[in-house]
C-alpha cells in the first residue's frame, strides 16, 4: 500500500530552501525554508528577480547564464551540487550549496527551474579557519626548520 504524498506540504516542511524561477528570472515559489534562510517572506520573494539573493558583483554573470539556460534548454550544472556565494536580506553574506533543475511543460518547454538550497556559511567560515591556522603552523614550522 503506498502513501500519497501532500506535494505542496511536502516543499513547506522540508528544511532546505526550495525556490522556483520562471523563464524570466522571476521568483514563482519561495518555500519556509528559503524565508528561514535568507529572511524574505514569500510575499516579499514571490514576483521578485533572484537577483534578491545574489550579490551585485555576481549578478551580470548570473542574468547572463540564466537566459542562456532558458533559451537552449539545457543547464551545463546537471545535477552537480554548486557552491556560490549569495545574500541574505539584511545584507550579510552567505555561503549556499544548490541543486537545480529544469522544468518543462506539457509540450516540452522549459517553464522555469527549482533550486534546492543549503545555508554552508557556518561551514564554509570553519574551513576558512581551518585552512588560515593549518598555513600559519606551516609557516611556524619552515621558520624553525629553516
Amino acid at each position: 500500500m503506498s502513501a500519497s504524498v501532500d506535494v505542496g506540504q511536502l516543499v513547506e516542511v522540508v528544511g532546505d530552501a526550495i525556490v522556483v524561477a520562471d523563464p524570466q528570472n522571476i521568483i514563482t515559489l519561495w518555500n519556509s525554508g528559503a524565508q528561514k534562510m535568507f529572511g524574505f517572506s514569500a510575499e516579499e520573494a514571490v514576483g521578485q528577480p533572484l537577483d534578491i539573493i545574489i550579490p551585485d558583483r555576481l549578478r551580470a554573470r548570473h542574468n547572463e547564464g540564466y537566459a542562456k539556460t532558458m533559451e537552449t534548454g539545457q543547464t551545463k550544472y546537471g545535477s552537480d551540487l554548486l557552491k556560490v556565494p549569495a545574500a541574505h536580506k539584511d545584507g550579510r553574506a552567505m555561503s549556499i550549496a544548490f541543486t537545480v533543475a529544469l522544468l518543462h511543460g506539457e509540450g516540452g518547454e522549459v517553464t522555469g527551474i527549482v533550486a534546492v538550497i543549503r545555508d554552508e556559511t557556518a561551514r564554509f567560515q570553519e574551513d576558512r579557519q581551518l585552512r588560515k591556522r593549518v598555513t600559519e603552523l606551516e609557516a611556524k614550522l619552515a621558520a624553525t626548520a629553516g
